[in-house]
């Protein structure tokens, strides 16, 4: 174990969160409106109840592979504690962005829930927090109209300072989005903003940052010059395949410390109810789970040797 006093990162540093080698391999079941469109697009319920039994059952069969699981405080987090379903070791990170954003004419505008503070987390038992904001650095500000990258920063540094105060891991989550009525980025430009995302948010000083995978190994590359705090790639559902060839890229190319992914892991199952969900995610996911592990192994760059 790393001594997290020399390092610079929280009280704990990532040392809850991460496995005994310094890598992470996370779990996301935090989706909360995304999990209602996909269970209604296989005509299945979203009521809460289950929502709640849908976060159990991918919980219990995925925590025994995971060094944490990230829920979100509504669903996930009661759900998961009343059926004691989290497997010994597994630790909890916990969101604490708004279930509703707001806009600014189209455009996804940074918020955080003033209910949900560190001290909030900890009661929830919780080992950290994650925030989520949507973010175009090349946005460019218009007369009158508000700075939406700035107020991404603002909100960002708010969390990561009250999480810091309390000696809690911050994960900070950023995602692109298109402008009104734009074309889809071509490859190289999204890679080049992901990695201008990681540097501006890398100056907050987050415990770790939660990037999307910029494409190939290039883009990985400037992902590595950008950022000076420890990071790992999500899944953003894609392909299980290409997923794990991305895990690879992203740890030899871009120094990232592991991974926290969700879909690519339990997509197939909201198709499921009973015994045959509960199969699925204890062969087939429990299996990619065990795989992705296997793919960032002698890989992925220990947390601590990045928290500096």
């Amino acid at each position: 174990m790393p001594d997290t006093a020399s390092t610079g990162a929280a009280a704990h540093g990532l040392v809850p969160i991460s496995r005994p080698d310094g890598t992470l391999a996370i779990v996301a079941m935090d989706q909360r409106n995304t999990l209602r469109r996909m269970l209604s697009a296989e005509n299945m319920l979203t009521d809460d109840e289950t929502i709640r039994s849908f976060n159990v059952d991918v919980l219990e069969a995925l925590s025994p592979a995971a060094s944490a699981l990230l829920l979100d405080p509504s669903f996930g987090v009661p759900a998961v504690q009343d059926a004691n379903a989290m497997a010994p070791g597994c630790a909890t990170v916990v969101a604490v962005e708004p279930s509703e954003r707001d806009s600014w004419e189209g455009e996804p505008r940074a918020g955080r829930d003033p209910g949900r503070t560190a001290g909030r987390v900890l009661e929830m038992g919780g080992d950290a927090v994650k925030l989520l904001v949507h973010k175009r650095p090349d946005r460019s500000r218009r007369p009158g109209e508000p700075d939406l990258v700035a107020e991404v920063v603002d909100v960002v540094q708010a969390v990561v300072d009250d999480r810091a105060a309390a000696g809690v891991p911050s994960v900070i989550e950023t995602l692109l989005y298109s402008f009104p009525d734009q074309d889809p980025l071509p490859l190289r430009r999204r890679g080049e903003l992901i990695a201008e995302s990681a540097r501006i948010l890398s100056d907050t000083r987050p415990d770790l940052l939660k990037l999307e995978y910029p494409g190939d190994a290039r883009g990985c590359q400037a992902v590595s010059d950008a950022v000076t705090v420890p990071s790992a790639m999500l899944s953003a559902g894609m392909p299980f395949d290409a997923f794990l060839d991305a895990v690879v890229t992203s740890c030899e190319e871009g120094g990232a410390c592991g991974f926290i992914a969700g879909r690519v892991y339990w997509k197939e199952a909201v198709a499921l109810e009973g015994a045959a969900r509960k199969q699925f995610l204890a062969s087939a996911g429990r299996e990619r789970l065990e795989r992705s592990v296997e793919a960032m192994s002698g890989r992925a760059r220990p947390w601590y040797e990045t928290a500096a």
